[in-house]
């Protein structure tokens, strides 16, 4: 039974709990993050005939994590089985067997496996597999203080939200890994649909 995220664009603040109750959980150091916060930014101003100012400009926030996809690359390009599905569907990498070699970073689109600098293995956003098998939200979820995050089975997060999309600026389409992930865009995120904004928090993304 897949099982995904749903994330509510027009709720986020940006405010980051979701990420730092992740970190707190999995008692991460500064340099390891399993969920992260992209701040979408785009448009301009223009300055007409009579010297009035006008202006097209949008911000949003993306919280994202794994997306415990239907065809997970990282799973595809593993050369032990190290990173594999359980019987919850999650994803996550088996320690005992991975190597540290990297190519589940290289190939995930939403870039959620990190090798662990400490351990040299691969490691990443598990759905919280033990909370979920005892019937908890993941912890991501249960600290959103304006409750922009869900997670369930895929059907149910369909069921439950019919006008979510599966992608969002600056996020891959959903081609690329048939992501258990439904969002709710914003009036903003429509309007970034071109292609022309950018992610302001790069560094802190680690996308630098």
């Amino acid at each position: 039974m897949p099982r995904g995220f749903f994330f509510d664009n027009t709720r986020c603040t940006g405010c980051r709990t979701c990420a730092l109750a992740c970190k707190d959980y999995h008692d991460h150091g500064p340099d390891l993050a399993f969920r992260m916060v992209l701040d979408y930014e785009g448009g301009s101003w223009t300055r007409s005939a009579d010297a009035t100012l006008s202006q097209d400009a949008y911000a949003y926030h993306i919280s994202i994590a794994c997306n415990h996809c239907n065809s997970p690359v990282c799973t595809q390009v593993c050369p032990t089985g190290a990173m594999h599905k359980d019987d919850l569907d999650l994803v996550w990498p088996d320690a005992r067997k991975c190597i540290g070699c990297g190519y589940c970073t290289m190939a995930c689109p939403y870039h959620a496996p990190h090798i662990d600098q400490k351990l040299k293995r691969s490691s990443k956003c598990d759905g919280c597999r033990t909370r979920v098998a005892n019937d908890q939200a993941p912890i991501c979820v249960e600290a959103c203080p304006v409750r922009a995050l869900d997670f369930a089975a895929a059907g149910a997060l369909a069921e439950r939200h019919p006008d979510a999309v599966r992608s969002i600026m600056p996020l891959p389409p959903e081609g690329a890994t048939d992501p258990n992930l439904f969002i709710l865009p914003s009036p903003a995120a429509e309007r970034a649909a071109d292609g022309n904004g950018r992610i302001a928090n790069r560094p802190e993304a680690g996308l630098a």
